[in-house]
Parts: structure tokens; C-alpha cells; sequence
């Protein structure tokens, strides 16, 4: 289980630079795993705050994301079997300054217009986000096809 924000301001969305699955760098919402016991909302106030040195307060629980992917190994006469859930949140910066993570899984945090994400190498998430963001869903959920470019 992972929980991510979606931070806009001023018209800029808040995302942070990983490495994507070739190893390119893309760019990613803000957050990541939950930890055994840590409430949601708590995680994705400390992921924020170590990919991108913000202090953030949850506004609103945008929805829920859910895949399944059935991921070949080498090696191995079956695939690796992953049910992903992610949170989406919605936060808003109330203090901290912009920096990047150090010897994290992101080495990069920056705002960028709304306007800009379609055009950035990002990961699907970031669709995702923006989808719930924008249409606030009272099922908390949206469909994104896999070419939906936010």
C-alpha cells in the first residue's frame, strides 16, 4: 500500500523525478509506502516531506488507485503476482522549503505548470491524480487508459 498527494499552487503541480521502470528518470506525485501500522495520511505527510521538504496538511482523500499486474522473472516458471493500492490525497504546503531527497528514491522535487505535465516523461500515477483531482469522483475512483496523458 502506498499513499501519494497531489499538490497544486498557483496553477504548478508539485511531482518529484524517479527512476521509471528502464531506468529513465520520469516524474512521480510525492509519496510512496506505507508502513506497518502508519496511518495513510501520516505517510504521505513524511513522504512529502523527505522527497521534497515540505511540510504538507492532508486536505481531502481524492481516491483510490488499485492495479494488477502479473510481472515475468527470470528464472522463475511463474510471474510475480502484485495487487498495488494507492491512496490519492490531496495537500497543501504549510511550511518548509523546496529541496531535493538525499540518497532516497527520488533525486529531484520541482513545480511545474498544469499546463506542462502532459509534455514531462512521467509515470501513469501522475494521471491518475490529476483525473481525481479534477473531477473529484464520489466513487473515488477513475479510469485512465494506459496512453491518457493526463
Amino acid at each position: 500500500m502506498a499513499a501519494y498527494a497531489v499538490c497544486v499552487r498557483d496553477g504548478q503541480l508539485l511531482l518529484a523525478r524517479s527512476p521509471g521502470l528502464d531506468g529513465s528518470p520520469e516524474w512521480v506525485l510525492p509519496g510512496g509506502g506505507v508502513e506497518h501500522g502508519e496511518d495513510p495520511a501520516d505517510a504521505v505527510v513524511r513522504e512529502l516531506a523527505e522527497e521534497t521538504g515540505y511540510d504538507v496538511e492532508v486536505s481531502a482523500l481524492l481516491g483510490v488507485h488499485s492495479s494488477h499486474r502479473l510481472f515475468p522473472r527470470r528464472g522463475l516458471r511463474r510471474p510475480v503476482d502484485h495487487h498495488g493500492l494507492r491512496l490519492v490525497y490531496e495537500a497543501r504546503v504549510t511550511g518548509g522549503e523546496l529541496r531535493f531527497e538525499a540518497n532516497g528514491s527520488t533525486d529531484m522535487a520541482a513545480w511545474h505548470d498544469l499546463d506542462a505535465v502532459p509534455g514531462l516523461p512521467r509515470a501513469r500515477m501522475v494521471a491518475v491524480g490529476l483525473r481525481l483531482w479534477r473531477e473529484r469522483p464520489a466513487t473515488g475512483r477513475v479510469f485512465v487508459p494506459a496512453d491518457d496523458n493526463g
